[in-house]
């Protein structure tokens, strides 16, 4: 499966028609996925509907954007007319919805083909991809290790050449860590860039933005251009973007490793390796420890995930029935919680935001691994074992939550295979607002490394 600028300019071409590529991709995964589980539901008759519609438009000159007739799959936290949005529970296993969220909208609108909806684990809070209605779904790299979470199945679909690319979310790393885990682009940006509404509650408030899952930095920026944008119902996007960076070389800030939290060798050495490969390329590369309180981090995040979790199942008795051991678990946490519990997480978050936005006025660039770990054993929730040492089930995570929480752009890219096969990823992360200049340097950067070889699945 080409990346999506490679496939417009083979659709505009006419050198294949945009419903020939979707039977490709509908054959690809009748073939493939059973064993992968990446996909939950499946329109194939609206596909071809809407591919025939791009067909007779490109076949007019007329097409919409760069998008026209490429199929792409969504996560299934996500809302799309006509498809289940289960979110990964049975509580929401009868749910069909009738719109579209704003960004499936925006797609559908440019001409993308929506194909169906992917794997997630239950309400998206878990860093690997399994749940009671629809099971394991596994790494293309290795199908019995797991493509991490929560947006596993987007990855899994993107990695394994289902589709070009898939749109997820990211709350705490959702995007970027399963990224990381089978050799993908992962971009999540700043909150606000791409509006939304329409959607599922906001159960993490504003840390999960909606993003992409691509095989090149430039297709990342070509979805990112097609579903960012203002809009009135969601006052967050009615942010400013922060101006250009200058020309010159970057202040990049490596942070190899983040307090106590342990770091699988191969994950280090390969950023280790990216870090001394900036600084010979004359830029300012400079080594430090953890740059904010990670035990308050640690607080925020706790407060406000199972708040939120508590709060949906006080709306929603069929998830105080039904929901499974983590959100039944998560739910008992939140209602143990209490109001002045809350407002000192709001407290601690602002601060964490204005001690990123002072670190953002000194660097440009902050460089870390992307997930601590290389991939596990796919029904297992998190890693038992990070280089040799005990794990929690936040250690695999620890270099992405934080991007969350200060509402900051970052992108995962691809950079080294572990001894095993295994994809490493490398995370970078902007200031609030710098999307275009972190999408422009990543692409530099993805140029300056090896090509990453294919998924064995693909």
């Amino acid at each position: 499966m080409h990346d999506l600028t490679s496939l417009s300019a083979t659709l505009r071409a006419r050198r294949l028609t945009a419903e020939a590529l979707l039977e490709l991709c509908l054959e690809r995964i009748a073939q493939r996925d059973p064993a992968l589980n990446s996909f939950v539901a499946i329109d194939a008759e609206a596909a071809r509907h809407a591919a025939r519609d791009s067909d007779a438009r490109l076949q007019a000159g007329a097409a919409r954007s760069p998008l026209e007739g490429i199929p792409l799959s969504v996560k299934d936290s996500i809302l799309v007319a006509g498809l289940p949005a289960t979110w990964g529970s049975k509580a929401f296993a009868d749910f069909v919805p009738e719109r579209d969220e704003l960004p499936v909208a925006r797609l559908r609108a440019a001409g993308a083909v929506i194909l169906g909806k992917t794997n997630v684990p239950e309400l998206t809070l878990e860093g690997y991809t399994a749940n009671a209605l629809f099971g394991v779904t596994g790494n293309p790299w290795n199908l019995a290790l797991t493509p991490g979470g929560s947006s596993g199945g987007a990855a899994a679909s993107v990695a394994a050449g289902l589709v070009p690319a898939a749109i997820g979310t990211d709350g705490g790393g959702s995007i970027r860590r399963p990224a990381c885990h089978t050799g993908l682009v992962g971009y999540k940006p700043s909150i606000g860039r791409i509006a939304r509404t329409g959607g599922f509650p906001a159960i993490l408030t504003d840390f999960e933005t909606i993003g992409t899952l691509t095989h090149t930095v430039a297709d990342a920026a070509l979805l990112d251009s097609i579903m960012s944008g203002p809009d009135a119902r969601d006052r967050r996007s009615l942010y400013l973007a922060a101006g250009p960076w200058p020309d010159g070389r970057r202040r990049i800030l490596y942070v190899p490793r983040f307090g106590a939290s342990p770091v699988d060798p191969e994950v280090a050495a390969a950023t280790a390796r990216a870090a001394k490969m900036l600084a010979d390329a004359g830029h300012d590369v400079r080594e430090t420890g953890v740059f904010f309180d990670l035990d308050s981090a640690a607080r925020i995040w706790h407060v406000v995930s199972r708040a939120g979790v508590a709060w949906l199942a006080g709306r929603t008795p069929k998830l105080a029935a039904e929901g499974g051991a983590s959100v039944q678990a998560m739910t008992a946490d939140g209602g143990k919680l209490t109001a002045p519990d809350y407002f000192d997480a709001l407290d601690r978050l602002a601060a964490l935001r204005r001690r990123c936005a002072e670190l953002f006025a000194e660097v440009d660039l902050v460089l870390t691994p992307t997930a601590a770990a290389l991939p596990w054993l796919a029904d297992q929730p998190y890693p038992r074992e990070i280089d040799g040492q005990p794990a929690g089930p936040r250690d695999h995570a620890a270099f992405t939550g934080w991007v969350n929480l200060s509402g900051h752009p970052a992108i995962s890219l691809p950079v080294a295979l572990s001894r095993s096969g295994l994809p490493i990823g490398v995370q970078f992360a902007a200031g609030f607002g710098a999307d275009g200049d972190l999408l422009a340097f990543a692409n530099w950067f993805a140029g300056q490394m090896p090509a990453p070889p294919l998924s064995p699945a693909r």
